[in-house]
């Protein structure tokens, strides 16, 4: 054999003696091929420096890349989306079912910028979309033929999606803050573009309570609102601050603009853990000076000191189920997954 060239099926095959339909299987189908002839070959194969079937040419002949793309949510871009408590269990559910597929996981850069032409580049099979109701990203999936799934946002019958209860989780929130007997309120809402922290104070005729265009941001506002009416208090007056997750601003940039607030709700636990470290480096002890509650429910939550009280939700079974509805490739359907409270140590009746 030329020494210069890269081994070939067909030689492995001469080595050991088989067909080349043989060496194939070994490869492809072994549980096919008997014990004593998958050695011969394997053996043929080291010698030989052959690894395997070349898989540009599976790819060519198939036209399956055996890959799950998931786009981020709103501006992150991979690295942030790492760095996220959240990000990093909505990657865990969706390596899961990759794992079950025995698919391989490829995150697609989520930026303002580029996500529609990563969508249109990437090499997989199918993709989830994280809490993104861009219409340019659902075109470019749908045009490549492409299975995909939304999460946390709703685009209709004819488009799958797996999204968690946002409204019916943030009115939890104020009711338990106002069975406590807290009154005074600010919001940490998620900002879905880069920049400083964007504030909606009382009284300056703003236009509206957000910036964001996520359904599930809005659907939180509208829980939050909901619950506060309830106790006579219009989410009109309530101090709103909106800041990326990981903002390590996000603490001061709320409790600057609501030093009176007794509870602050959040859209997010890295958030909300970010103002439990302001709040500590400012000396507000909470949960006696001051009640914090996130949103999410991730593992963190749990292990921040104190611990966060929290709306929760399965994260890694939200994103699992989402990757198994792409693989599987079914008719359109729309998921709605419950949220639940997790009372912890950050909440308590306000100072008297």
């Amino acid at each position: 054999m030329n020494k210069s060239r890269m081994p070939t099926l067909a030689d492995v095959g001469r080595v050991a003696g088989v067909s080349r339909g043989t060496v194939s299987n070994v490869f492809n189908h072994p549980d096919i091929v008997r014990p004593d002839v998958r050695e011969r070959v394997r053996a043929a194969a080291r010698e030989l420096g052959y690894d395997g079937p070349d898989v540009r040419g599976k790819v060519l002949r198939e036209g399956k890349f055996n890959a799950l793309g998931f786009v981020p949510p709103g501006a992150y871009s991979i690295s942030e989306f790492v760095r996220s408590p959240y990000g990093r269990e909505l990657i865990l559910g969706a390596a899961l079912a990759c794992d079950e597929a025995r698919a391989t996981l490829s995150l697609v850069n989520g930026t303002a910028d580029s996500r529609a032409s990563a969508i249109r580049e990437a090499l997989v099979d199918g993709f989830l979309l994280g809490q993104s109701l861009d219409i340019d990203l659902i075109t470019s999936a749908q045009r490549r033929r492409l299975p995909f799934v939304i999460m946390d946002s709703e685009a209709g019958p004819e488009i799958s999606s797996v999204r968690v209860d946002g409204r019916a989780g943030a009115l939890m929130a104020i009711r338990h803050l106002a069975e406590l007997g807290h009154r005074k309120f600010a919001i940490l809402s998620v900002q879905r573009t880069f920049g400083p922290p964007i504030v909606h104070l009382p009284g300056e005729n703003r236009r509206g309570h957000t910036t964001s265009r996520s359904q599930f941001d809005l659907e939180r506002l509208e829980g939050y609102a909901q619950g506060l009416r309830e106790i006579g208090v219009s989410i009109d007056d309530i101090p709103i601050v909106e800041t990326m997750p990981g903002d390590a601003t996000a603490g001061g940039a709320v409790l600057d603009r609501a030093p009176d607030a007794t509870a602050i709700v959040t859209m997010s636990d890295w958030q909300a853990i970010t103002l439990l470290d302001e709040a500590r480096r400012r000396g507000i002890d909470v949960p006696r000076r001051l009640s914090i509650v996130g949103f999410d429910g991730t593992q963190e939550a749990a292990r921040a000191t104190p611990p966060l009280t929290t709306v929760a939700h399965d994260i890694v079974g939200k994103a699992r189920l989402a990757a198994r509805m792409v693989f599987e490739n079914g008719p359109p359907r729309q998921v709605l997954l419950p949220a639940t409270l997790e009372i912890r140590s950050t909440t308590a009746p306000p100072c008297r």
